[in-house]
C-alpha cells in the first residue's frame, strides 16, 4: 500500500478549519510501539510484526526494501491500520485494537516527510510553509513561518517557489513545513538520500539542533551505512518485517553475529568456514575456507570463540578492511598474508572495488591513488593483508 506525500499533506489539513484542541505535550515523550499488520499483494504476502520503544533523538530504521520500513512508519502517522497492537507517544495513545481507538492522521500531531517531497508547485517557499496552519490567526501564522525558515535558513527565499531553488533548498522547505506545526514525533523516510554528502551533513545538523530545544522523538529511515554512523544514537536494523538488531551503531553494525545482519552492514566478503586448529594460549583460531576449486582452501586466522574442531560457520569480512600489496610483505603484526591473482578492478565514484582470487574471491576496497600508485592492472600477483580482529565470525 503507497500513499504519495501530497495525500499526507492533504489530509492533514483537510480537517475542519477550527480542529479540536490537542492535549498538550508531555515532557521528553517517547513512542511505544507494537504493531501488527499482514498485507498482500499479487506479487508476495508480507507480515509486519516488530515492538519498540524510540526515546526523544535520532532511531535509525534500517534495512533492505521490502523489509517493512515505510509500512511501519505508516502505521505510526495512521495512514495504514495495524491488525493489532499498540501506538502512543508519551502518555498519549494513537492506536490500540481492543479496545478499539484510532486518532486520525491530522490529530496524531506527527510531522511525515519522504523523499518525494511533494512541495506545492505553485505556492512560495513561505506559502508552503504555512500551508498546515490555517487554524491559526495570520498574525501568529507568519510568525512561526519566520521563525521556522531563519531556523532552516532559507528566510532569503521566501518569495521563491520549489522550481527556483536547490534539491538541498526543497528538502529545507519540506522540513520546515513539517516541524512548524510543532509535532510530537517526527517521521523521515529517506529524505536526503538525494542530496550530497555536504547537504546534506549541514541539514541533519540543523535538524539535530532543532530538536536539542524540542526534545521529540525521530524515526528516520536509510539505506546509507554512513548516515546510520553519523546520526546514529539508536538503531532499529529491520528484514522481512521484524527487527533482527537494536542498540547503537556500533553494536549493530560493527560486529554481527548474523549474516542477514552483516550483508546489511556492509561485510562484502562472506564466506563458510570449519574450524581447522583452536590456539587458546594466544587467544586465536585456524578457520578453512573451501577454494573455488575443490582442491583449493585458505587457512585464516581469526579470533577465538567457544568452537571445537570440525565446527562449521561464517567469516565476514569488509572489503576495506583488507590491504593489497603488489610484494610479499613481512615483519607484520596482521596474522594472515595470502598469495592471489587480480582479477579485476571496477571504480565506483571515489573507490577501487578490486576482485582477487586467492583460492576463494575476495573483494578488497582501494582508493583512486592506491591504484595509481600500485600501477595495479587484472592478471597480476598480489598479497592480500588481514588483521585476526578484522574476521568477523557468524552463526552459520
Amino acid at each position: 500500500m503507497a500513499f504519495e506525500p501530497a495525500q499526507i499533506t492533504n489530509r492533514q489539513i483537510s480537517e475542519p478549519s477550527m480542529p479540536a484542541p490537542v492535549e498538550p505535550k508531555s515532557a521528553n515523550p517517547t513512542l511505544t510501539a507494537s504493531i501488527r499488520k499482514s498485507l498482500a499483494s499479487p506479487e508476495r504476502e508480507f507480515s509486519l510484526d516488530v515492538e519498540f520503544n524510540a526515546a526523544p533523538g535520532f532511531t535509525i530504521l534500517f534495512g533492505p526494501s521490502g523489509s517493512g520500513k515505510t509500512t511501519l512508519l505508516d502505521c505510526v502517522a495512521g495512514l495504514a491500520t495495524p491488525d493489532s497492537g499498540r501506538i502512543e507517544i508519551g502518555e498519549r495513545l494513537l492506536f490500540e485494537a481492543n479496545p478499539r481507538k484510532n486518532l486520525s492522521v491530522a490529530k496524531r500531531g506527527v510531522g511525515y516527510v519522504l523523499q518525494d517531497l511533494a512541495l506545492f508547485p505553485h505556492l512560495t517557499v513561505e506559502q508552503n510553509a504555512e500551508y498546515g496552519l490555517a487554524h491559526l490567526p495570520r498574525s501568529a501564522r507568519k510568525q512561526r513561518v519566520a521563525e521556522m525558515l531563519q531556523e532552516f535558513h532559507i528566510d532569503h527565499l521566501r518569495r521563491r517557489r520549489p522550481a527556483e531553488i536547490s534539491g538541498g533548498e526543497r528538502q529545507r522547505v519540506a522540513l520546515a513545513r513539517s516541524l512548524v506545526t510543532d509535532p510530537r514525533l517526527i517521521l523521515l523516510d529517506e529524505p536526503l538520500a538525494a542530496l550530497d554528502a555536504a547537504t546534506k551533513a549541514r541539514i541533519i545538523d540543523d535538524l539535530r539542533r532543532w530538536n536539542q530545544a524540542h526534545c521529540i522523538p525521530i524515526l528516520y529511515v536509510t539505506h546509507s551505512r554512513e548516515e546510520v554512523m553519523a546520526l546514529g544514537e539508536r538503531v532499529l536494523l529491520m528484514d522481512q518485517g521484524r527487527i533482527v538488531a537494536q542498540g547503537t551503531p556500533h553494536e549493530v553494525l560493527r560486529a554481527p553475529l548474523q549474516e542477514t545482519v552483516a550483508q546489511l552492514a556492509g561485510f562484502e566478503n562472506i564466506f563458510d568456514a570449519t574450524v581447522w586448529l583452536v590456539h587458546e594460549d594466544r587467544g586465536t583460531m585456524t578457520c578453512r575456507l573451501p577454494g573455488i576449486k575443490p582442491e583449493c582452501f585458505v587457512l585464516l586466522e581469526t579470533p577465538l570463540i567457544r568452537a571445537e574442531p570440525g565446527s562449521r560457520l561464517r567469516v565476514g569480512i569488509r572489503a576495506g578492511d583488507i590491504l593489497l600489496a603488489i610484494n610479499n610483505p613481512v615483519g607484520l603484526s596482521a596474522r594472515n598474508v595470502i598469495a592471489g591473482q587480480l582479477v579485476s578492478l571496477e571504480r565506483r565514484d571515489m573507490i577501487v572495488s578490486a576482485r582477487v582470487d586467492c583460492g576463494v574471491e575476495m573483494n578488497v576496497h582501494l582508493t583512486l591513488a592506491a591504484r595509481e600508485a600500485l600501477h595495479l592492472e587484472a592478471g597480476r600477483e598480489v598479497w592480500l593483508v588481514i588483521k585476526t580482529h578484522s574476521c568477523h565470525l557468524m552463526q552459520k
